[in-house]
């Protein structure tokens, strides 16, 4: 038994034993500075481009360490080639753009920043805690973002982000929340602080109310998609049923007091008289907008097959000066069939990530639950995504990687232990070793 117990501490001290720590600061400083985006709300630095400044230092450092790390460039994921071929195609289709090239070439160019990112979670975070930690800063963020906007914006007809960039504009605003709550699930859950545990339910609760504000019926769908994989997950599989009954009185309360926008907006949709009034007009006509605009995106996607016409053109390619809602239509016509053909490519390969990370046996209950706040993002994210232009957001690209990291770390995990004497062959040593440790700890207190 005590040989089993030295066994297992060396095969922890071998995973804590991490390189690229350089590169792992100034990505966590880049993740601070995008998803909170202190430029808006501290004077005078948004005269300086830190989060450039931030995403070249990770980028440096990790090239500088890149002997020492424990992923080689040879190992790196599928998706990760496929979002390199997706900006090389939206790179191709600004050369030979039928609107505007130069634009193109810098929103691509913008865009690229995902995969310098993209590329430095994989090899650089090599460790729970580490993702723990780029997670917290991506919730802590829109959390705080959630908080403010509910103070500051409250009397907005739509309530709108109180910072720029991704939360500015109330559907962004709605998903970034939504790709956010299952994540504060999971650090609910997995805290045994009951001040916690109240404060992450207390984020939630701020994060639901805002979303309705938002009015985004897009948003709104994708929050119900979301839920209700996050209760399959955390409420019946975790056999949390409580969990299950205060969620639904808790959203139904919300909806019931802070529904009224999003309800009209549905039933705007109609064009009925019940539906009338000044909002809810406008409501309408950009229902009947939107639809126009998918129909213009196909006629563009069968005039440019192959490249499509440029990164962010299609608002002035339209006519109409609007985005297509629709992710899939705004990458199909903007980079054409083969960037459409890698954008799915890259979210296949996640739910991949997470297939090949459940058939891993004796996964511990942190990881458990990653999986399933990853799993309820990626599906939420893509049903909503086929009413809203969120095709170049960083946040969906983070959790794809999220999704390999996860995995890798689970394998990594198995073969240290496995490396540390604890084959398959030991499993009910190990486990009689647990089971005396829990019973010792018991009876001592």
């Amino acid at each position: 038994m005590e040989a089993v117990g030295r066994a297992l501490q060396r095969g922890q001290r071998m995973i804590r034993a991490e390189p690229l720590s350089g590169a792992y600061f100034w990505l966590a400083a880049f993740f601070i500075v995008y998803c909170a985006r202190p430029e808006d709300w501290i004077p005078g630095l948004h005269l300086i481009p830190i989060a450039k400044i931030s995403g070249l230092l990770a980028l440096l450092a990790l090239l500088l360490s890149l002997g020492r790390a424990k992923r080689r460039l040879q190992d790196l994921p599928l998706e990760i080639l496929y979002l390199f071929l997706l900006i090389g195609q939206l790179f191709a289709s600004a050369m030979i753009s039928p609107v505007w090239r130069g634009g193109a070439f810098f929103n691509t160019l913008d865009f690229a920043k995902a995969f310098v990112t993209v590329l430095v979670i994989v090899l650089a975070v090599t460790t729970l805690s580490r993702l723990r930690r780029l997670l917290f800063i991506q919730t802590a963020s829109v959390v705080a973002v959630g908080v403010i906007s509910v103070i500051k914006g409250h009397s907005r007809p739509r309530l709108t982000g109180v910072l720029h960039g991704i939360y500015e504009n109330p559907n962004d605003l709605a998903f970034a929340i939504v790709l956010t709550l299952p994540f504060c699930f999971a650090f609910l859950l997995k805290t045994g602080s009951w001040i916690r545990k109240a404060g992450w339910a207390a984020a939630m609760l701020v994060l639901v109310t805002a979303l309705f504000l938002t009015a985004s019926r897009a948003g709104l769908i994708a929050l119900i998609v979301t839920g209700m994989i996050c209760l399959w997950h955390f409420a019946i599989k975790g056999r949390r049923p409580h969990l299950l009954i205060v969620v639904t009185v808790i959203v139904a309360a919300l909806a019931l007091f802070q529904g009224n926008k999003v309800k009209s907006r549905f039933l705007a949709m109609s064009g009925e008289e019940e539906a009338s009034g000044v909002d809810n007009t406008s409501a309408y006509g950009s229902y009947l907008q939107r639809r126009e605009l998918m129909v213009r995106s196909w006629s563009g996607i069968l005039k440019h097959p192959l490249f499509g016409i440029g990164t962010k053109n299609f608002v002035s390619y339209s006519g109409m000066w609007r985005e297509v809602h629709n992710s899939f239509l705004q990458i199909g016509v903007e980079g054409g069939l083969p960037a459409l053909a890698l954008y799915l490519l890259i979210f296949w390969q996640a739910f991949a990530n997470l297939r090949r990370l459940k058939r891993i046996p004796d996964l511990d209950d942190e990881t458990k639950l990653y999986y399933a706040a990853l799993q309820s993002t990626l599906v939420g994210f893509l049903v909503g995504a086929s009413f809203a232009p969120e095709a170049y957001q960083y946040f969906p690209y983070f959790t794809v990687s999220y999704t390999w990291v996860l995995l890798a770390i689970a394998e990594e995990r198995r073969r240290a232990q496995t490396e540390a004497g604890l084959t398959p062959a030991l499993a009910p040593e190990r486990a009689a070793y647990a089971r005396q440790r829990r019973s010792a700890a018991v009876w001592s207190g």
